[in-house]
């Protein structure tokens, strides 16, 4: 049975082309707001908290600070609301998810950026 459903999502759920991106990294996904007939484009910018599930069940988390208040988000990868994701820094942590972020405050919830060689 699961190789039944997953023949159908690999050939039957469109797949968009986002960039590579994981726990750690801040990126900014733009997607589709529809109020009434009217559509507009808005912005989420924050840090990857994790990525989870495979396939078309993928989803990933990220977390930005508004004032004071933390704000997490959940977005599936296969969203149609999604319009596009931009990777504006790669960070250097050790886990797949980062949870123990949400304790951090200050100075202490920087990421390092990686560097490549």
């Amino acid at each position: 049975m699961e190789a039944l459903i997953k023949f159908v999502q690999d050939e039957f759920v469109a797949k968009k082309d986002f960039p590579e991106f994981g726990a750690g990294d801040t990126i900014t996904v733009y997607y589709e707001i529809r109020e009434g007939e009217k559509t507009r484009t808005q912005f989420f910018r924050g840090v990857v908290i994790q990525r989870r599930g495979s396939g078309s069940s993928e989803t990933f988390t990220i977390r930005k600070m508004s004032g004071t208040v933390g704000v997490e988000r959940i977005f599936p990868i296969n969203l149609p609301a999604l319009q596009r994701i931009e990777v504006n820094k790669r960070g250097k942590v050790r886990r797949a998810r980062i949870f123990y972020f949400r304790g951090l405050t200050g100075k202490k919830a920087r990421i390092k950026e990686r560097r490549f060689k």
